[in-house]
């Protein structure tokens, strides 16, 4: 557990939950700072998996990808040059292997490392922490299952359970 330091947060939304054919199409960022960022990912040629369940959960389509997305090596890119070093997530599983698949089809390495969410808390915080994310979304009334909205929830709840909540750092 670590509990100094301001933490970067990642999301991804994906083509479908298929751990051998799914990809990234959208990520979002949340920095120490709570600046957000995120990016629609145009499917890479070989990337063909779509599941019209994960569609209406998202709410992005296929066809908006290929109209606005950005490519993949332009995503990887900008990732690398504002990530901090190490970068959390709350689906270690699925959003590592989304990773590798955005860095691998855009044949760049990333430059920060992608660590689970549980790193920064201990045993009271896991159990805390999935009643305070409900109440958060309540309270920010955002959309969930998008990608910068998600990794902004994932932002304020750390900060409402962080030990030193209130406090200026």
């Amino acid at each position: 557990m670590t509990t100094d330091i301001r933490p970067a947060f990642i999301d991804f939304e994906a083509s479908s939950l298929d751990l051998i054919a799914s990809y990234p199409i959208e990520v979002g960022i949340c920095m120490p700072d709570g600046t957000l960022h995120s990016w629609l990912i145009a499917p890479h040629v070989l990337w063909q998996d779509w599941s019209e369940s994960a569609e209406r959960i998202h709410g992005i389509s296929r066809a908006t990808l290929e109209a606005e997305g950005s490519s993949v090596r332009e995503v990887a890119l900008h990732l690398n040059e504002i990530l901090p070093g190490q970068v959390f997530c709350d689906a270690w599983t699925f959003d590592s292997f989304w990773l590798h698949r955005l860095y691998r089809a855009a044949r760049v390495r990333p430059n920060f490392q992608l660590e689970s969410i549980s790193m920064l808390l201990d045993t009271p915080q896991v159990r805390e922490w999935s009643g305070v994310r409900q109440q958060v979304i309540s309270e920010l009334g955002l959309p969930v299952h998008r990608a910068a909205n998600d990794a902004l929830i994932l932002h304020k709840t750390w900060e409402k359970i962080r030990p030193w909540n209130g406090e200026t750092a």
